[in-house]
């Protein structure tokens, strides 16, 4: 089985190196609270995408990323300094406080429009119609590796609301419209 993650981001990271080395791209990312009990070979996911952890020193995770990631995802154009989202992936008899996440992004979005509806921060994603049914009102969806319910749905786009909790603590806070999001469906509608 892979592994599995929950949506529920631990920490922002900050990229501190990006360097080619052949075929793949030596990721460095400054962090602090997923350090704890962790080892090289383990698995972060950063932004939604499961990378494997090849070093660790100083406070910094390295991460060798192959090109494909890059282009399949939004860690192709992530720059240093950029923050990121964290999370370790779960163990045995961890709580489950979002949904099953995979870490293995399904299609980048990008987001049409950052509004407040009702007093409710609103995000609205517009995203490749292909993966149309595997969008549902109340379903769940991740964004850039955050655990979200999908409020309403278009043809190509989902609307989510952002709680302050989730907003202050996650990238979205830095991101707006015309930016490019990573999204993993929900995997229970993607076995039906």
């Amino acid at each position: 089985m892979s592994n599995m993650f929950t949506g529920i981001i631990e920490e922002l990271g900050q990229v501190e190196r990006i360097s080619r080395q052949g075929n793949v791209v030596l990721l460095g990312i400054k962090a602090s609270l997923v350090l704890k009990d962790i080892k090289i070979g383990d698995s972060i996911a950063v932004n939604g995408v499961c990378l494997t952890i090849t070093k660790i020193e100083q406070g910094i995770l390295y991460f060798q990323v192959m090109q494909e990631t890059l282009s399949l995802t939004n860690l192709g154009a992530i720059r240093i300094n950029e923050r990121v989202n964290l999370e370790r992936a779960l163990r045995v008899g961890d709580r489950l406080s979002g949904h099953f996440v995979t870490g293995h992004v399904d299609s980048t979005g990008i987001i049409r429009r950052k509004d407040y509806l009702g007093g409710n921060l609103s995000f609205e994603i517009a995203f490749p119609v292909k993966f149309a049914s595997f969008v549902v009102s109340k379903g769940s969806v991740a964004v850039d590796g955050i655990s979200l319910t999908v409020v309403s749905k278009k043809s190509d786009t989902f609307s989510v609301y952002i709680i302050p909790h989730t907003l202050n603590n996650t990238t979205l806070n830095f991101k707006g419209p015309s930016d490019k999001v990573n999204i993993e469906f929900d995997m229970l509608l993607k076995k039906q």
